[in-house]
């Protein structure tokens, strides 16, 4: 017998082994975990490659069970079960937890959330440290991955597995440094567009949430640069006649 490696083995596969030879479907193995199907497939296939099994066959009637999988399902089944009751026997205490708590957020969120936060850590979980990083294009792969705990930030959706609450309502304000000659007049629709534009953006690509706004009704603005923070955005405002629009 040869000796597995752990340390190279993603042991969350276990969990979803025992869903897909339950429910021999990947669409309901998907719905069972609240996972998307995609990422369920995904997972059938590194099991079928940790295996060196197919597990899963097609048959008349749907899926079937190889024989290897029948033979270790009653395994997987008490493995599971002892795990479980493993964790279960220590709850999570935040008084005595340690490590990172890792956040993808940008530092606008940053600046108005993490002061509050770190004072709620330092009262319910003083061992634990805040890692906090940029978004980025990947950023739901990097939690679909658990790569990252949480990502903080305007998500329009998410897939199935992911989990979104609202932390606070916020509005648009437009910011243009003291003086600018647009100042003396109402800013409208029109003089707004005239006007040069900073746009924050992470990846340097796409469209921001005002432009989609624009579009909708036929307008577009003129993005003069791109930058990916809102420190260096508010500087370069403060410091010519670009306007910006951002969160209050």
């Amino acid at each position: 017998m040869h000796e597995v490696n752990l340390r190279r083995v993603d042991l969350n596969l276990l969990v979803v082994l025992e869903a897909l030879l339950d429910e021999r479907s990947v669409t309901r193995a998907a719905v069972r975990l609240n996972m998307s199907q995609p990422a369920v497939s995904r997972a059938l296939s590194r099991l079928r490659k940790l295996f060196a099994d197919a597990l899963l066959v097609e048959g008349r009637t749907g899926y079937m069970l190889t024989a290897r999988a029948d033979e270790i399902r009653p395994a997987l089944r008490r493995t599971l079960a002892d795990i479980a009751t493993m964790l279960g026997a220590n709850p999570f205490d935040p008084a005595t937890a340690t490590g990172h708590v890792r956040l993808l957020m940008m530092d606008l969120e940053t600046a108005a959330l993490a002061p509050h936060l770190l004072a709620r850590l330092a009262a319910e979980a003083p061992a634990l440290d805040l890692d906090i990083l940029p978004p980025s294009a990947t950023a739901i792969e990097a939690l679909e991955e658990d790569a990252v705990d949480a990502l903080v930030g305007v998500i329009d959706d998410a897939p199935a597995g992911i989990r979104r609450r609202g932390l606070y309502q916020d509005r648009f304000v437009t910011l243009m440094r003291t003086g600018h000659p647009a100042a003396s007049h109402a800013l409208t629709l029109d003089r707004y567009l005239e006007l040069g534009h900073i746009v924050v953006s992470v990846t340097g690509v796409g469209p921001a949430f005002v432009d989609v706004a624009l579009a909708g009704v036929g307008r577009r603005r003129r993005v003069s640069v791109r930058v990916p923070s809102f420190l260096a955005a508010v500087e370069i405002a403060a410091r010519s006649d670009l306007i910006m629009t951002l969160p209050s």
